[in-house]
């Protein structure tokens, strides 16, 4: 039993100066959080690169249509469909606009 409170001791009067020096350095779950980012990042880089790709290709042609549309708010959310297809609809224009009810001078 005594050698045992020796051997606490020790490592509590031992371990508080690596405390002191562990302050500068990043905690276990900083180093956890970034190996993991960094882990994602690796994984993800294919996609990346095909996602350049398709940018290079999809590009002018995206650019084209918004140049085609010039007033986004007259169409309703896009809907995807069972088929994977991708329907954009115009808005209903058959709904009249809010009128201002006419003011009364005093």
């Amino acid at each position: 039993m005594k050698n045992l409170l020796i051997a606490l001791f020790a490592v509590l009067v031992l371990s508080h100066p690596l405390r002191a020096q562990e302050e500068d350095a990043p905690s276990i779950m900083e180093r956890g959080a970034q190996q993991f980012l960094e882990g994602l990042l690796l994984e993800m880089e294919p996609a990346f690169e095909g996602m350049r790709g398709f940018m290079q290709e999809m590009g002018p042609a995206l650019s084209e249509l918004m140049g085609q549309i010039e007033d986004w708010s007259v169409y309703e959310a896009p809907e995807i469909l069972e088929n994977g297809d991708i329907i954009i609809r115009r808005k209903p224009q058959d709904i009249p606009p809010e009128e201002t009810p006419p003011q009364i001078e005093l």
